[in-house]
């Protein structure tokens, strides 16, 4: 029975570099799937090639060549008609826009440098349309009241209540210019918002929609072979099976030195029948037998032929009774030191 030879460890390297092929492969086949033609009435897109980038696997060295897609969309006539037309209005409202935002730059830096003179001129303008009646008629009323009261003009109390009301009168023009010049404010601050909100609205223009294709197409994607955990199991497996072949081994050497530490055996090719060979064990053939007559015990037995190993260590065969014997442990234990 010849050793079992262990199996050699994959390659790591080598690994690496059918892995990195099997992704390359694998994502390639993938965009060839992905990458659908589609129609519809509104246009199209298509693919196509456009050249290859290289790249250099520093593992392998290998090189592969990957190649680069380009998409191309074309609109139906009547799309593109409508996409031509909304270029041109969009151009004309941006040019707009662009004029108006050039004039409205420079307004803006004026816009809140209100003239204090012409606003207030304005605001006191309406405030004596309003007020100055009211204030005389008020003043006439003070004076009617102080006078029936017995409050004579040029007294100290005469002189209280006028300066009071003259206090109120100016508070109310004070109040008129302050809440004018706010409202002049907010009314400039309107304006100039209107006029950014429709130079905004102009310079969005019009959209052209893209393609629409319908419910999309059926694009399968092809999994990454596994290719290093497939040697791995293939190396785990093989290790499996040697480890076997190694036990059964070492269970035929036991069996052969145990009959040898017990004497000897006889292994006369007379005395056997159904031979069958096995293998090869410290350069003797080994077989597999059961034996003759009263000896058979209906079991199977694993031995060498006396007649074959009395060739190489006639020391080890001795006859009894007409039947070659062999010394088990004299004949494999020699071979174990000369091979040593």
């Amino acid at each position: 029975m010849g050793k079992p030879k262990a199996p050699a460890a994959p390659d790591p390297k080598e690994t690496a570099a059918a892995q990195t092929g099997t992704n390359v492969t694998t994502a390639l086949a993938n965009a060839q799937l992905g990458n659908v033609n589609q129609y519809s009435t509104d246009g199209s897109v298509v693919y196509s090639t456009n050249g290859f980038k290289t790249f250099t696997d520093p593992t392998s060295g290998a090189t592969y060549n990957v190649p680069q897609y380009e998409q191309t969309t074309t609109l139906s006539p009547a799309q593109q008609a409508i996409k031509d037309q909304n270029n041109r209005a969009s151009l004309n409202l941006s040019t707009l826009g662009a004029d108006l935002s050039g004039k409205l730059g420079t307004q803006l830096t004026d816009n809140f440098k209100l003239g204090n003179e012409a606003t207030e001129a304005r605001l006191m303008e309406l405030g004596r349309k309003r007020l100055d009646p009211m204030i005389a008629q008020r003043d006439e009323d003070l004076r009617t009241r102080l006078s029936n009261q017995g409050i004579k003009a040029g007294s100290d109390a005469y002189a209280r209540e006028m300066n009071t009301a003259n206090q109120g009168y100016n508070d109310a023009y004070t109040s008129l210019l302050l809440n004018g010049r706010a409202q002049a404010s907010q009314e400039l601050l309107t304006e100039d918002n209107q006029r950014i909100n429709q130079i905004g609205a102009l310079m969005s223009g019009g959209q052209v929609s893209q393609p629409q294709f319908g419910a999309g197409t059926n694009q399968p994607t092809i999994p990454t072979v596994d290719y290093a955990g497939l040697q791995a199991q293939n190396y785990q497996n093989q290790m499996a099976q040697y480890q076997s072949q190694m036990s059964q081994r070492q269970s035929i050497l036991g069996g052969l030195f145990g009959l040898g530490s017990a004497g000897i055996m006889a292994s006369d090719k007379r005395v056997k029948k159904d031979v069958r060979k096995v293998g090869r064990l410290m350069g003797h053939n080994v077989y597999e037998y059961r034996y003759r007559g009263d000896r058979d015990d209906g079991k199977r037995h694993v031995g060498v032929m006396a007649q074959e190993a009395e060739r190489k260590r006639p020391d080890a065969v001795l006859e009894i009774d007409g039947v070659k014997h062999v010394h088990y442990g004299r004949l494999f234990e020699m071979g174990e030191r000369k091979a040593a």
